[in-house]
């Protein structure tokens, strides 16, 4: 049976049926539940993660403490504080698992020998994080310039299968409007 991983990578380019063990050795499955913290901020983000099941969320606390989401990656994505995994600095952001989750990860240098060994592999990688990173900035982008009402519509219309999972609290977050906003936006739409 194919790994979801490869299957993944796969769809973004070949990968040899010969190198799939390879690829999968370099990781390691965990799991991990809503509200867990998989790495912390204030240090330099070495783990690379590929999302099996579940739903990661990139956050922090403010300036006033208020936890804060910036945004969300789903399955079949690949999670890191990229900012921090490729200039080897600090990150500021935490990687949270936003409901239950199952991740494949593995530690920068552990990816970074698998790219010695294969390194087509590098090249796929790279095309999937700058096409996520693409995804990432429209879906922000798409939020600009509109009320609550319509970032919460929005919201539910881009990321529907996001909105199913996470706590309206996250989505607040997000969206940047409170949770009794949310609440009675709802009240209103039914």
């Amino acid at each position: 049976m194919e790994n979801t991983l490869i299957t993944y990578l796969k769809s973004f380019g070949p990968v040899p049926e010969t190198d799939y063990q390879l690829i999968l050795d370099a990781f390691e499955m965990k799991s991990y539940q809503e509200g867990e913290v998989l790495f912390e901020s204030g240090r330099i983000c070495n783990d690379f993660y590929f999302i099996n099941k579940g739903i990661l969320m990139i956050a922090a606390n403010n300036e006033l403490g208020n936890h804060v989401t910036h945004y969300f990656l789903k399955e079949h994505h690949f999670c890191t504080v990229l900012f921090s995994y490729v200039n080897q600095v600090r990150a500021e952001v935490n990687i949270e698992a936003a409901c239950d989750v199952e991740v494949m990860q593995t530690k920068r240098i552990k990816l970074l020998q698998l790219y010695d060994k294969l390194p087509y592999l590098r090249d796929l990688v790279e095309q999937i994080l700058q096409q996520n990173l693409m995804e990432k900035i429209q879906n922000n982008n798409a939020y600009q310039g509109h009320d609550s009402t319509a970032r919460y519509k929005l919201f539910l219309a881009l990321q529907p299968e996001v909105a199913a999972r996470v706590s309206l609290g996250n989505i607040a977050s997000y969206l940047r409007i409170t949770q009794q906003s949310i609440s009675r936006i709802r009240k209103n739409m039914h």
